[in-house]
């Protein structure tokens, strides 16, 4: 298969490398994000540059095993990523499409673009049926690149994808079919749309959250002492799900997977909220809906020696104005047992409006209990 090179009508060359892009291509892959999420050696050195762009690329043209392309401003000439089908089944008719993005090229969507202009001329030129796309979990600003493209991610493959040391991690798996490609991002993920204001969220390390007298920060395990005498508290135990016999381990995979893992799969926001000395305090959480992704529902736990002080309306009113402002929701749900007061007086002072009681709505250590449930918009929230 000879290489070949494919103009954007947005100021794209895409070609086959060539000798003198080594250097760019070496510096390029210095960025730790593009260490951090793609199969690159490291450390990076002159020579993997020069070896891809000489032997490796060329080879990959000749058996047709795969289509590496650079991708240049058409204007400047100027590297600013790569693209192509980095594995090739023509017998198949199938490929996988990848992307990398050089530092200063960033903020200008060009995977999406370049991305979008090789799945056409894979489908339209080459006759494939079937394009996948594979991200590790955690890099959101792949994902999103896919899906304005058009693939379609159906949740989370454990070991799909293999680790420098060795090992498997989890990944993302996404599928695109003839007919498929889209020139304009769906709205869900275009920009301003909630998917995307969840990748660049998500994208990005949790950040402190002020929240009145206390702050939303990470979970730490200098908390674990005061983890578990909350949740073994009578009253966390009464009106929550925690275990009867909560200990120091379940309290350090709280800490160590419980939000983070949230924060990584993009599946929900998690913060232990701290108080003025920066102690632990209590922990707060918004869960998406998977069959609703504009709704969340909010959870909360107070430790027993910060309650009645204002703390956890506090704190709930900050993550609701999260929630609305950086992951694109339009609706927060709350639920509790039915005579959980101190929970539901912290629910309406941030603005839930209470709807009612739903029958069998809360479970508890297996056993179906009535719950209250409110609901709170943006324009609710006080």
């Amino acid at each position: 298969m000879e290489p070949i090179e494919l103009t954007t009508g947005d100021g794209l060359v895409l070609r086959a490398w060539q000798e003198d892009d080594a250097e760019d291509v070496f510096r390029a892959c210095q960025d730790p994000l593009i260490q951090r999420w793609t199969m690159v050696p490291v450390p990076y050195l002159r020579e993997h540059a020069a070896g891809y762009v000489r032997e490796m690329s060329r080879a990959a043209w000749a058996t047709q095993t795969s289509a590496p392309l650079g991708v240049f401003d058409a204007r400047t000439g100027e590297l600013l990523a790569s693209a192509g089908l980095v594995t090739l089944d023509l017998p198949n008719k199938q490929a996988e499409l990848g992307t990398w993005v050089a530092p200063w090229a960033r903020g200008r969507r060009v995977a999406e673009r370049a991305g979008r202009a090789v799945a056409h001329w894979a489908f339209e030129v080459l006759g494939l049926t079937k394009l996948i796309w594979r991200a590790e979990v955690g890099n959101h600003a792949s994902k999103l690149s896919a899906e304005r493209i058009g693939f379609t991610f159906d949740g989370v493959v454990r070991a799909l994808l293999k680790a420098k040391d060795g090992g498997f991690v989890d990944g993302w798996h996404g599928v695109l079919l003839p007919g498929e490609v889209c020139d304009t991002p769906p709205p869900w993920v275009g920009p301003g749309g909630p998917g995307s204001l969840r990748a660049h969220t998500f994208g990005n390390p949790p950040v402190r959250l002020p929240a009145g007298p206390g702050t939303l920060r990470l979970a730490r395990d200098g908390d674990l002492d005061d983890l578990v005498e909350t949740f073994r508290d009578p009253e966390t135990v009464q009106w929550t799900s925690v275990p009867l016999d909560y200990g120091p381990e379940q309290a350090l995979d709280f800490i160590h997977n419980r939000y983070p893992s949230g924060w990584l799969r993009g599946t929900g926001v998690g913060f232990v909220l701290a108080d003025s000395d920066d102690r632990f305090a209590g922990t707060i959480d918004l869960r998406f809906n998977p069959l609703d992704p504009v709704t969340a529902e909010l959870g909360f736990s107070s430790a027993p020696w910060i309650r009645g002080k204002g703390f956890m309306t506090e704190a709930a009113r900050a993550i609701c104005g999260f929630g609305f402002d950086r992951l694109g929701l339009g609706r927060i749900v709350w639920r509790a047992h039915v005579g959980n007061i101190g929970s539901r007086r912290v629910a309406e002072k941030v603005g839930f409006v209470v709807e009612g009681i739903q029958r069998d709505s809360c479970e508890q250590r297996g056993i179906r209990l009535d719950g209250w449930v409110a609901t709170l918009l943006r324009q609710d929230l006080t």
